[in-house]
């Protein structure tokens, strides 16, 4: 069985929310991070940066929660996708982890970002019910767990991007989500 390593208030739960879609059977082993067994021998041999997320499928191992993300829609998602729908989707996870969550959660770029950011997703969101068209998916637990996040964390909101808004409370009623990340927040 899949495990999942992750402390409170990490982004493994955004991997937990996946896998909870995926519906893929899982053992969430939850590290005391306040106690440092993230940075004990046991887990260093998983990562030896000693961050949570990482998973442990069978012998294989990985960490990085896009990278998980990534793993897990080739492995468990659906397998016709084309290489175009697969790299849309490699994008839209590479833009959370790499652009819109370093951008909007540094305070030295957040002014500029965050309406920069916000009108590009409204712009799309108006046209689409999540990320790659009308079918929820990974990009939409990497990028919308972020978006889920503003609120709480900078006290930002989405009241001058309605599409956003709508898209965050859509992802915000699904049941994976409310298992892995309304419980977390």
């Amino acid at each position: 069985m899949l495990k999942l390593y992750g402390g409170q208030f990490s982004r493994a739960s955004i991997v937990q929310w996946y896998l909870e879609e995926l519906g893929v059977p899982y053992e969430y082993v939850l590290l005391d991070m306040k106690a440092g067994e993230h940075q004990k021998p046991e887990f260093l041999a998983i990562n030896p940066v000693g961050k949570v997320p990482a998973i442990v499928d069978g012998d294989f191992i990985l960490w990085e929660s896009g990278a998980i993300l990534l793993y897990l829609a080739e492995k468990y998602g659906d397998p016709n996708l084309s290489l175009e729908t697969r790299s849309h989707i490699n994008q839209w996870i590479l833009y959370g982890n790499a652009t819109l969550g370093p951008e909007i959660f540094s305070e030295a770029t957040r002014e500029s970002a965050f309406s920069r950011h916000m009108t590009v997703l409204n712009q799309h969101l108006q046209q689409h019910p999540f990320l790659l068209g009308d079918q929820f998916g990974a990009a939409d637990v990497a990028v919308g767990a972020l978006l889920a996040y503003i609120p709480l964390m900078l006290k930002l909101d989405f009241q001058d991007y309605p599409a956003v808004q709508a898209y965050v409370q859509r992802l915000s009623e699904r049941p994976a989500y409310q298992k892995a990340i309304a419980k977390r927040v």
